[in-house]
């Protein structure tokens, strides 16, 4: 079940965040997604529009949505490869008629799995929090479907 996201979801949402990011940025210091959690906590989930991925009762994954950017998409590690990322990302492309989002260019499964749903490369940049280089991804809605 996908639905809007509580204050009661933060300890969830921000273990899920931080385990996840450490996992599928090891190229990135450990530290430095540690340092994040209070801005994750404090000014990211309040300022955007994020949803919730629960199964009995288990978050197991959750999006953030910033206008027409796809700000967060995370996925418990020990819930990935079973379709849940995708239906997260289809939520967020019913919701918003376009989409841009970053995401570090050696996170390949992640660059992949926006590449199979329709994400193009527009831009790459080194991302100015870590050094590393960062792709900027777009999606639009087909007006012909």
């Amino acid at each position: 079940m996908i639905r809007p996201y509580r204050p009661s979801d933060s300890a969830a949402v921000l273990d899920l965040w931080l385990e996840a990011s450490i996992k599928a940025h090891d190229f990135v210091p450990e530290a430095f997604w540690r340092e994040q959690l209070d801005a994750m906590r404090e000014h990211y989930l309040p300022q955007s529009e994020t949803l919730v991925l629960e199964e009995q009762g288990q978050l197991l994954g959750f999006l953030s949505l910033h206008e027409h950017r796809l700000a967060a998409l995370f996925v418990s590690p020990a819930a990935q490869g079973r379709g849940l990322g995708r239906q997260l990302l289809d939520e967020a492309k019913r919701r918003r008629s376009a989409l841009e989002l970053s995401v570090y260019s050696a996170n390949a499964r992640a660059v992949a799995f926006y590449q199979a749903g329709g994400f193009s490369t527009v831009a790459e940049s080194p991302d100015p929090h870590t050094g590393q280089p960062e792709l900027v991804m777009r999606w639009a809605c087909d007006s012909d479907s």
